[in-house]
């Protein structure tokens, strides 16, 4: 089946940089939306970044003009470039796609998440 793998997660200091990467194996023709989602200890599972097939790309409001989201349709690779990090960054990081198309049909998938800690 479709698989998700994350990686580049780690310790960085606030005002840091961090990138993070996801790569989708499996038979997969296409996918539609790739993108990221976060969960910091004691909270929901929360929306950061997405990108369609078409690049075109959404944010949270914590996190529009610090972080960037990527991908490489030929690789069915996604990115999240991580700039000017806060404390409240911290969170396990979960790399997320939806629509993906492969010979069986359509699937959604979740990474098994990759943690960010930001310290003051």
């Amino acid at each position: 089946q479709v698989q998700l793998v994350e990686s580049g997660g780690g310790l960085v200091q606030a005002g840091g940089s961090l990138r993070l990467s996801c790569a989708a194996s499996g038979s997969i023709f296409s996918i539609n939306a790739m993108g990221w989602y976060r969960q910091a200890p004691g909270k929901q599972r929360e929306f950061v970044a997405a990108i369609n097939s078409d690049r075109r790309a959404n944010y949270a409001d914590s996190v529009k003009g610090r972080f960037t989201v990527s991908r490489d349709n030929a690789k069915n690779m996604v990115y999240l470039q991580m700039n000017s990090l806060k404390p409240e960054d911290t969170a396990v990081y979960y790399c997320n796609a939806e629509g993906i198309v492969t010979m069986r049909g359509v699937f959604g998938s979740w990474g098994q998440g990759t943690q960010v800690t930001v310290s003051s």
